[in-house]
């Protein structure tokens, strides 16, 4: 099967289910189907974890993180400032203030994309701009920030700077001590975490 094809069939399952859970009768203005369709095909949508991991540690005053997961995984393990909103509970009027802050790039995530990606097409469908999905989740969150792997020596200086700053991300969120980048490797360029504001715990 065409993967094109594949990835469409996936997104249009979302878009159905996503359709499925927004209530008829609301006081704010949907989005017509076909520009919801054009938006749920757009990359645009996807933030890296990369780009959150920066925004947490530079104190970014405009993200919104969202943990849609259950409150029992949420109190597990979330990450810096995250709100709980489990993805059951989105369309109650208790949440729907968290959706519309003016100038708040509102970030879902969850353990991978698929819960993530509902909830971004229940709040899209509902009209609501400037809302995002963490690509990946937390398992990708997990794997390259708390868990980063050091490229092979025949990388690019870019694969290297990357590293660099999940080394340096790592020891934010979790505390740990990092050693000094190599001769020739950039510098990490995140400051350690005051004790006691680490996260812990696992996906």
């Amino acid at each position: 099967m065409n993967k094109n094809y594949l990835v469409l069939a996936i997104l249009m399952i979302l878009l159905a289910v996503g359709l499925l859970l927004v209530p008829e009768r609301q006081n704010y203005q949907q989005i017509e189907p076909e520009k919801l369709m054009w938006d749920i095909t757009q990359t645009s949508r996807f933030v890296t974890v990369d780009q959150v991991a920066q925004m947490i540690i530079e104190g970014d005053p405009t993200l919104e993180l969202i943990d849609i997961r259950p409150v029992a995984d949420f109190e597990t393990f979330s990450l810096t400032n995250a709100i709980n909103i489990p993805l059951d509970s989105l369309m109650k009027p208790d949440y729907q203030d968290y959706l519309g802050i003016e100038d708040m790039n509102v970030v879902f995530y969850g353990n991978s994309d698929i819960n993530a990606d509902q909830a971004w097409v229940i709040a899209k469908r509902m009209g609501y701009n400037s809302i995002y999905v963490m690509q990946g989740g937390l398992n990708c969150w997990i794997r390259k920030i708390i868990q980063p792997v050091e490229p092979d020596e025949s990388a690019s200086q870019e694969e290297f700077d990357l590293y660099q700053f999940r080394k340096g991300a790592c020891a934010f969120f979790t505390g740990t001590k990092v050693e000094a980048p190599d001769a020739g490797k950039t510098g990490i360029k995140v400051v350690k975490r005051k004790k006691g504001t680490a996260v812990a715990g696992g996906c």
